[in-house]
């Protein structure tokens, strides 16, 4: 039997930590791309309904509350991905096996996420490269309407923070696979110990004569049945006074009454 005190507690590598680290920082970036979607989003929807305005297109004038419920939805989905990975990162911290796996998973939906993302802001969302026939309005009608309600910065910044976060999210889960990772998350196996001479199994009593257990005749234990009490024990009466050469002890017969030499 091995004793679990005996194996010696994993240490956690640098690649492990970095990792751990690099999957806050997208979550950092996720809140912070979720703080300006949602304090741009009102601006979005009154663009596209007055860009959408004079269309007489079947559910043209709900494509501004579609493109409000799916800003606020992938930005919160997103979010709440972002979440699980830092989860998931603490338990890496621990060593757990599964935990690492299931990084793996849901970083990999994560990448094409975020990486589909970043190529629709670079591309842009609406421009189309010319006219949709119509009176429907063309993409670059829509992007100009865009343009002039919301911050020349927010694009840049999104692309910012769209790249920090794409390259975060990989490089964690490349640190993750490396070999230091691998042998951190492998399950230990204990060394085989031989046993002590003259240590007794654990759970088991130790007989008689080994080192804490009383033997039996010593003080304060009670004599095995069928052998006579020993002198001196607790509730044995002691052995009677020794007697000098000559002189009757308890029990002995007078010598006036023993039997004399025959004739």
């Amino acid at each position: 039997m091995v004793d679990s005190q005996s194996t010696p507690a994993r240490q956690r590598p640098s690649v492990v930590t970095i990792s751990s680290y690099l999957l806050f920082l997208f979550l950092a970036c996720q809140v912070i791309s979720l703080i300006l979607t949602l304090a741009t989003i009102g601006k979005t929807r009154d663009a596209l309904r007055e860009a959408y305005a004079g269309s007489t297109a079947e559910g043209a004038d709900q494509i501004a509350d579609f493109a409000f419920a799916v800003g606020i939805g992938s930005g919160i989905l997103l979010l709440l991905l972002a979440v699980v990975l830092a989860v998931l990162a603490l338990l890496n911290n621990r060593g757990r096996n599964g935990a690492r796996i299931a990084t793996w998973i849901v970083g990999g939906i994560m990448v094409c996420c975020t990486g589909g993302t970043l190529l629709s802001g670079v591309a842009g969302n609406f421009t189309t490269g010319g006219n949709t026939g119509g009176d429907m309005p063309s993409g670059e009608e829509v992007q100009r309407r865009l343009d002039e309600v919301l911050p020349s910065w927010l694009t840049p910044v999104s692309i910012l923070l769209g790249v920090i976060s794409l390259i975060a999210l990989i490089t964690a889960l490349i640190l993750l696979a490396l070999p230091k990772a691998n042998e951190f998350f492998r399950k230990p196996t204990a060394a085989w110990e031989p046993p002590t001479p003259g240590a007794a199994y654990p759970g088991y009593p130790q007989s008689s004569g080994q080192p804490g257990y009383p033997s039996t005749g010593e003080p304060g234990y009670p004599s095995t049945p069928g052998q006579p009490p020993q002198s001196g024990q607790p509730g044995y009466p002691p052995a009677g006074p020794s007697t000098s050469a000559g002189e009757p002890g308890p029990g002995d017969t007078p010598p006036s009454d023993r039997p004399g030499p025959t004739s």
